[in-house]
């Protein structure tokens, strides 16, 4: 029994110990968020022990499996990134991240994209030289880079612009060249009159200039082309090898391909000459009534003096100039043409004569730059011919017999001679067949994609090997030469000399002015020194190609370089080619689907042709980037002013805090908006993980925390895989909540969570680890990654939907391994049940594991 004063006593230094308890507490919460403020404070000082130690660096070769994951490289053409920027890249290093852990030898390399009309463009603007702004860019950029803790390998790190790198742009294209894929073309092509250069059809968007926005004109300029329709089918048929692409990039690109499968007809015309056409609905051809033919069909020019009306043909044809392919197609605005007097054309099958239009929708570069209209069957025919009063004769209708105007589908053939009563598809089968047996037709393919227009007039870009010879023209013109003289593709344009490769590369002279003339020539045909040199075949005056390549060039083939970035004698060496092709990931925007993915893939293919690579195709998957819009819903851009800095934002939350919230944003190819309230719950959910740490000491963790923590394995494994980031963090971000509930948690459960946290916010969870673990510096990304053991995986308790006569009546919790017999005692003996059968007996039971039962009676 105490006594009065000792009971006193005993209270006090009860109260102060409590006191003590409640103050150390206070102390260690404080401490722990005040680290936890600091966040940004772990960038520099974990990135300086990365590359100290170098944890990042790639080997050539190894016994691990590789993984290859590849951003598709920046243009270095604006002065800094923003947030938007980052996604991608963010995402790709926590993949690259987790398949160093999971025992990978991963190669993630960065570069720059900086030769071509972005950097050029830039340069113009701000009145710099392109080589420096390009310098100064590039600069600026990797600070920014390295900033957010990137796994770059940047030992690898290629520039498009280095002559070491271009040198083998350069061979690359000469090897084409002599291969007979390139040719010389002096054809209306795209121009940009605010650029001042060609565009390739892929740079044209809703007939405006990709860059500038600028309308584009049609012009004729020397140009070259590369012949990619010659791989068109291979372009598409292996499209269905690319299981691990989106559906919607494949499908854009065989929407650009365009593969239709027709027939060719030959029409003759009267009083001479013929014209082919192409047709896809060969079995409505006894319904043409009127053919109509390009502006720039030679057939016009051929006929001139039979034309009774050829000023108005030839002002037409002007008129048709002054617009664009998009204009003279627009499916929205009336078709124009008008009759050529004084020719017809004969159809074939039934020796018909009808009128020949010229109309500017159809185009000299599509097809056979010729159509038949059939009025009754097409909805352009058919406006066409009301307008210019001309015949509609019906030849296919519907099976039922019910048919209105244009019928556009397949059907029943009449009014078509021994043809009718047969449908569309047995009849064109059938009227391919008499074509070819008579001579006047065949069986074809045709693509919507053209050439691709490869030379622009301006400064900025790798020089064309080649130079022009007189003297080589004339022998190769007049055959006087000897066999293997020239290459194939010197023999295809005469007097187009290739550079030695000993010569190579071709440097792009440093120049004062390098803004674009708008002559049609590049600022380098101005350069006599550069231009003025010999033949390397017959040491004759010779002059060189002044247009450059098209910024497309050095991205056609980049990823292969990052393999061998050193190399002196090869682009890339076969056997380390061999061993990291393909590209395994590949992260990107969707609007290059159609430009840089399809040049790459045709180009690749060219190389594997000429067996310098082993691989059909480049890229095994390929992800594409949702964009971040500005916090107003717009694109982020200078001019609307809604750009957000990452610079300022690793600068006040940590690059970890930037790094979470892009990855938390929402779906991965979802086009989002940012919120900075969003970027603070990054930082609290970070702040949670530094207090969680601080919770170690338990002998063992509790049964729930231990199941969840290997369904939080399982799920984040998947969704990094599956780029189901968001919900990844989600899980992390339940776990945590689990975890901050329990009084202590074992040190193991810490540093799985940190390794499970790592690819993510790499930065805390080192930190987090290098202080449970100690002695030598092995980074977190040095370990291995976590497995969930499946046994704990498995559910002790399933929800089973218990049924009566295929009604849900009920829900109810059982053991994951019931069986049929003892499910069915357990239910029947619920008053839920006896509320429904009554006196009943079961006739019948259903019974799916860990599903349901269903009793029917």
């Amino acid at each position: 029994m105490f006594l009065a004063w000792q009971e006193k006593v005993f209270h006090t230094q009860l109260f102060l110990f409590e006191k003590s308890r409640f103050f150390a507490s206070v102390i260690s919460i404080l401490s722990i968020y005040m680290k936890a403020i600091n966040l940004p404070g772990l960038d520099k000082k974990w990135q300086s022990k990365w590359a100290k130690a170098k944890i990042y660096q790639t080997k050539d070769l190894s016994d691990k499996p590789k993984f290859y994951v590849l951003d598709m490289f920046p243009y270095p053409s604006g002065s800094a990134m923003h947030v938007g920027h980052c996604k991608g890249y963010i995402a790709s290093d926590v993949v690259a991240r987790m398949k160093m852990m999971q025992g990978y030898n991963v190669l993630h390399p960065m570069g720059w994209d900086a030769f071509g009309l972005p950097a050029e463009n830039f340069a113009i603007k701000n009145k710099i030289h392109p080589a420096k702004a390009v310098a100064q860019n590039i600069s600026k950029f990797k600070k920014q880079l390295e900033l957010i803790g990137f796994t770059y390998d940047w030992a690898r790190e290629i520039n498009t612009t280095d002559p070491d790198y271009y040198k083998w742009t350069q061979w690359q294209f000469k090897k084409m060249f002599e291969a007979g894929l390139i040719r010389s073309i002096m054809d209306p092509v795209n121009y940009c009159p605010s650029c001042k250069t060609v565009l390739a059809n892929e740079d044209v968007e809703d007939g405006k200039c990709e860059r500038c926005s600028t309308l584009v004109q049609r012009k004729p300029i020397r140009e070259w082309e590369i012949l990619i329709t010659k791989y068109a089918q291979r372009l598409l048929n292996d499209l269905d090898k690319l299981v691990g692409w989106e559906d919607s990039i494949k499908e854009m690109q065989r929407n650009w391909i365009g593969k239709s499968e027709g027939a060719e007809i030959t029409f003759k015309i009267q009083p001479k000459g013929e014209i082919k056409i192409f047709t896809t609905r060969l079995d409505t051809i006894f319904g043409c009534t009127y053919c109509v033919v390009a502006p720039e069909h030679p057939i016009i020019q051929e006929l001139k003096e039979n034309i009774s009306n050829d000023q108005e043909i030839q002002g037409y044809i002007e008129a048709s100039k002054q617009k664009t392919d998009l204009e003279r197609t627009d499916l929205a605005k009336e078709k124009t043409g008008v009759e050529i007097k004084g020719i017809k054309a004969v159809n074939p099958f039934n020796n018909q004569e009808v009128s020949v239009f010229v109309g500017d929708y159809v185009l000299g570069h599509y097809g056979t730059g010729a159509i038949m209209a059939v009025p009754a069957h097409d909805q352009r025919d058919f406006e066409f011919a009301q307008k210019h009063n001309l015949e509609i004769k019906e030849v296919i209708k519907n099976s039922n017999g019910e048919t209105v105007l244009p019928f556009v589908l397949d059907g029943v053939l009449i009014n078509s001679q021994e043809f009718s009563n047969l449908t569309s598809e047995q009849a064109r089968t059938k009227m391919v067949e008499l074509a070819v047996k008579k001579g006047f037709g065949q069986k074809t393919i045709n693509y919507k994609m053209r050439d691709w227009v490869f030379a622009r007039q301006r400064y900025w870009g790798e020089p064309i090997p080649l130079v022009y010879c007189q003297h080589c023209a004339d022998a190769i013109k007049s055959g006087n030469y000897q066999k293997d003289q020239y290459s194939q593709g010197e023999i295809n344009n005469p007097g187009w000399i290739a550079v030695p490769d000993k010569d190579l590369p071709i440097k792009l002279p440093n120049v004062k002015s390098y803004q674009p003339s708008g002559d049609g020539q590049s600022p380098l045909a101005s350069i006599a020194k550069f231009v003025n040199t010999k033949c390397p075949k017959c040491k004759g005056k010779a002059i060189r190609e002044t247009n450059t390549m098209p910024q497309w060039a050095g991205s056609c083939w980049y990823y292969l370089r990052y393999i061998d970035p050193k190399n002196k004698k090869s682009f890339v060496d076969i056997n380390k080619e061999k061993y990291w092709s393909p590209v395994d990931l590949y992260i990107g925007g969707a609007e290059h689907a159609t430009r840089h993915l399809l040049y790459a893939r045709f180009w690749h293919k060219f190389l594997k042709d000429s067996q310098l690579v082993n691989y059909d195709e480049p890229f095994k998957r390929l992800q594409h980037v949702g964009l971040i819009l500005g916090q107003d819903g717009q694109k982020m851009s200078k001019r609307w002013g809604n750009v957000i800095d990452p610079d300022d934002v690793v600068k006040q939350y940590g690059a970890d805090a930037l790094r979470v919230y892009e990855m938390f944003m929402g779906p991965f190819g979802d086009s989002i908006a940012w919120n900075t309230q969003g970027l603070v719950g990054a930082k609290r959910f970070l702040e949670k993980v530094v207090s969680i740490k601080g919770k170690t000491g338990a002998v063992a963790d509790s049964k729930e925390l231990v199941k969840m923590l290997h369904q939080t394995i399982d799920k984040i494994s998947k969704d990094i895989q599956d780029f189901k980031f968001n919900t990844a963090i989600s899980q992390l971000m339940i776990f945590a909540n689990e975890a901050e509930k329990q009084e202590k948690i074992t040190e193991n459960t810490v540093l799985t969570f940190a390794k499970l946290l790592a690819p993510f916010a790499p930065h805390l969870a080192e930190e987090i680890w290098q202080e449970k673990r100690k002695g030598k510096f092995v980074s977190i990304f040095q370990e291995a990654w976590p497995k969930a053991d499946p046994d704990i995986l498995v559910d002790d308790e399933v929800d089973l939907i218990v049924q009566i006569n295929g009604k849900v009546r009920e829900i109810i919790k059982v053991d994951a391994n019931i069986s049929k017999d003892q499910a069915l005692e357990l239910v029947m003996q619920r008053e839920t049940t006896k509320k429904w059968i009554g006196e009943g007996k079961p006739r019948n039971i259903i019974f799916v594991p860990k599903k349901l039962i269903n009793i029917v009676f």
